[in-house]
């Protein structure tokens, strides 16, 4: 009963606080949560139509700052228009002992506030006026928003994917972080960067050390990274960049910008070294779009097209589909990734004899979702 109430009062406020005006892009509004009453604005594309599930990116402004200067800095809109998502920028609270607008996930001293909740309660509440695909939640943020989308990886079950641009991990969140999560993460940081710096320090991960975590918590293979050196298209910024690329389902990307400071690439103004060669916000759009957060569906109509054999198998596992093979992979039952092809095809071949005997999970990406099927290794 006291979950509802809060829901409806929540619903209440929203409402009528909101203004809709159908010319307008950015709403801003506030809620209730936790006795308090919470700022955020959202930005709806004019191609938004209801009863269209929707994206929701979450980005999340740095510390001292707030939503209104993040929508700005790191701007998402004309790429929302495109796509077709809705971007949220939620304000934090004032830290008691600061008093400067924050995130809290351990890293500026401690605090009863529940941003973790704040956030589900965004979610929840703009589910309600809009046709939010709930399989296609993200987070991102600068700095001390960096910090709280991994903070949201690990403590919520809502999100399909996040990305942080000049954040890290506290040792609070690191400790907190559910065993059994699995997300798919994109890390943009600069190696100068002079506020969170590359290397760690006092309450917070390095960069490296985040990348191991995540690489680890993923199943993935930390030999099999992908490098590219990002074109630099831009000779004056004083800044290049690297991009490694862990694949897998629940893959890792890290932007290593070389002699970058704390700031976001590609932003329409420059608060120190800032890598223009290519744009944050773009490239996290394109990361978030690969992923979507699916339940394991067993009897969807995409399943009944596909056939696995032989199962068991010894050596050579064959799979048909009648949809088009994105991509496959095979992962243990704890999760790590073991094998990945990209295919595009759909008759596939894939080699198991490096495979020691038992219980494997094969997933298989089509445009239309994800499919898990479960086989035996003899």
């Amino acid at each position: 009963m006291k979950r509802l109430l809060q829901t409806l009062s929540t619903l209440m406020i929203f409402f009528v606080t909101t203004t809709f005006i159908l010319a307008q892009k950015t709403i801003k509004t506030t809620i209730v949560h936790g006795g308090l009453v919470r700022s955020l604005s959202f930005y709806v594309p004019a191609k938004y139509t209801k009863g269209n599930l929707t994206p929701l990116v979450f980005n999340l402004h740095g510390y001292t700052s707030n939503g209104d200067q993040q929508e700005l800095y790191g701007d998402f809109r004309k790429i929302a228009d495109t796509a077709g998502f809705i971007v949220v920028h939620p304000t934090g609270t004032l830290n008691s002992q600061t008093q400067q607008t924050f995130w809290n996930c351990g890293l500026v001293g401690s605090s009863p506030v529940d941003d973790v909740g704040f956030i589900h309660a965004i979610i929840d509440t703009l589910s309600q006026a809009y046709s939010i695909d709930e399989n296609r939640i993200y987070s991102c943020g600068m700095s001390n928003g960096g910090f709280m989308s991994y903070h949201l990886a690990c403590l919520s079950d809502r999100f399909a994917a996040i990305g942080s641009v000049t954040g890290s991990m506290t040792t609070f969140t690191t400790q907190q972080c559910s065993k059994t999560v699995r997300m798919p993460i994109m890390e943009i940081h600069g190696d100068a960067d002079a506020v969170v710096a590359y290397n760690g320090g006092i309450g917070f991960s390095s960069i490296p050390k985040v990348i191991e975590f995540w690489i680890a918590k993923n199943g993935l293979d930390p030999m099999s990274a992908q490098k590219t050196n990002v074109p630099n298209i831009n000779t004056t910024d004083n800044a290049t960049a690297e991009l490694y690329i862990y694949p897998g389902m629940n893959e890792v990307q890290h932007y290593k910008v070389l002699n970058g400071g704390h700031t976001w690439p590609g932003a329409p103004f420059n608060i120190g070294t800032t890598c223009m060669d290519f744009n944050a916000s773009k490239v996290l759009w394109e990361f978030f779009s690969k992923h979507k957060k699916l339940p394991l569906r067993t009897n969807s109509s995409i399943v009944k097209h596909v056939s696995i054999y032989p199962n068991p198998v010894e050596d050579i596992l064959r799979i048909n589909s009648e949809h088009e093979i994105l991509t496959t992979s095979i992962s243990d039952q704890n999760g790590r990734t073991l094998i990945v092809t990209d295919n595009n095809l759909n008759k596939i071949e894939i080699d198991t004899r490096n495979l020691v005997p038992g219980v494997y999970i094969l997933n298989i990406q089509f445009q239309e979702g994800i499919e898990h099927i479960k086989f035996i290794k003899n």
